[in-house]
C-alpha cells in the first residue's frame, strides 16, 4: 500500500501523463475514449526513476482510492474520466438530473452569471450530480461558489450532456440563463 504523499504525488503523474502530455511520453492514446493499456502506462513508469517501482497495483490503488475518481479502469485499459488537453475526447450522451453543480469561486462567478460556463482551457465544462464533486472542484480555486444548472431548460435550448462516469457530467457550454448561485436548499436566480 502506498502512502497518501506517494499515491498524491503518484496521482498527478497519472494525470499528467493521461491528461495533458501523453505524447511527451511517447504514449499513444486511443483517440475515441483516450484510453490506453495499464502495461503501457506501468511502462513509460518504470522508466522514470523516481517510479521505476511501481506494479500494477499501485495504479490500480491510486485508481481507486481518488477522492476526485480522475481515472478508470476497463479491463486491460486505463483512461482519464475528464480534463484532456489533447484530442477531445468522446462521451456517450446522457439525459442529466434536473440540476447539476458547478464549483468555481467569488471572483469567477458574476462572470461566468453573465457569460455561462465555457470550457476554458478544458475540452468540456465539468458538471457535478452532487455537491461533493463540485465543492472539490471550486474550493481549490479561492473562496467556494457553487452554481445550480437547471438542466431541462438547458437541454430544451440544445445543451447536450456527456455522462463522464463517477456523477460528472460535461457539457460544451452552457449559457447563463440556466446558472442560477446555489445557497443550501435556495437557488437565487442571478438577475442583471
Amino acid at each position: 500500500m502506498l502512502h497518501d504523499n506517494v499515491q498524491t504525488k503518484l496521482s498527478k503523474f497519472m494525470s499528467k501523463i493521461l491528461r495533458h502530455s501523453p505524447e511527451q511520453f511517447g504514449l499513444s492514446l486511443d483517440p475515441v475514449d483516450g484510453s490506453c493499456k495499464i502495461a503501457d502506462l506501468l511502462e513509460v513508469l518504470g522508466v522514470q526513476t523516481k517510479w521505476s517501482e511501481i506494479k500494477v497495483g499501485d495504479i490500480e490503488e491510486v485508481v481507486a482510492r481518488c477522492e476526485k475518481q480522475r481515472f478508470e479502469i476497463n479491463g486491460d485499459r486505463i483512461r482519464a474520466r475528464y480534463g484532456h488537453s489533447h484530442d477531445k475526447v468522446s462521451y456517450t450522451m446522457a439525459v442529466p438530473p434536473l440540476v447539476l453543480y458547478h464549483g468555481t469561486n467569488v471572483q469567477a462567478a458574476p462572470l461566468i452569471l453573465k457569460q455561462g460556463l465555457r470550457p476554458m482551457k478544458r475540452q468540456y465544462v465539468h458538471l457535478s450530480e452532487g455537491l461533493h464533486f463540485a465543492t472539490l472542484a471550486g474550493k481549490r480555486r479561492g473562496e467556494l461558489i457553487i452554481l445550480a444548472i437547471d438542466t431541462k431548460k438547458a437541454s430544451q435550448a440544445g445543451v447536450v450532456f456527456y455522462y463522464a462516469g463517477n456523477e460528472v457530467l460535461l457539457a460544451d457550454a452552457v449559457p447563463a440563463e440556466f446558472c442560477r448561485v446555489y445557497e443550501g436548499e435556495k437557488e437565487v436566480r442571478h438577475n442583471d
